[in-house]
């Protein structure tokens, strides 16, 4: 006997016996049932306390309770698949944000020793400057000496390097 297939009938049935169709048919048929056996005195076949009756309840009651086990038993082992592959994600997700966060931290690591374009425009204005103190005047006649060249400004400071919270806050966690 194939236990799949098994399997899977109990599960269908364990699914239809928690329906709600399932509940209005099994009611409609004891009405039915007892209405019969009450009313139509020739077609008594299972008198007032209906043993056939219960009889029918009772076997379907020891053939449902192990087909709904079957299911519940089937079901927990998806779950328990399911359960894996889910915490092998997570972990994978986590050691890839960890990279992530680790690669963001070099980069900004690497982006604070990078010279901004403000400090390269002040540069680029203070050596223009000083060309154009070295520069003689466009005058073609004139023989003026060239201008002395001003002595040379205080040096700036580099720019501050990026702060790096990022890095600290992803490895302490």
């Amino acid at each position: 006997m194939d236990t799949e297939a098994v399997g899977r009938v109990s599960e269908s049935v364990a699914r239809f016996l928690g329906t709600g169709r399932y509940l209005m048919w099994q009611t409609i048929f004891v009405i039915v049932w007892i209405t019969l056996n009450l009313a139509a005195v020739s077609l008594r076949w299972d008198p007032y306390p209906f043993i056939l009756l219960n009889l029918a309840f009772s076997t379907q009651a020891a053939y449902a309770a192990p087909l709904i086990l079957l299911a519940q038993n089937r079901q927990e082992n998806r779950d328990r698949v399911s359960l894996e592959e889910d915490r092998r994600r997570a972990a994978q997700t986590k050691a890839d944000t960890e990279f992530l966060a680790r690669e963001l931290a070099a980069l900004r690591v690497a982006i604070g020793e990078v010279a901004t374009r403000d400090y390269l425009r002040r540069e680029l204005e203070e050596l223009h400057e000083r060309l154009d103190a070295l520069t003689p005047p466009s005058d073609p006649g004139s023989t003026a000496p060239v201008a002395h060249v001003p002595p040379r400004k205080k040096r700036r400071k580099k720019p501050r390097p990026v702060e790096q919270p990022l890095a600290e806050s992803v490895e302490g966690d």
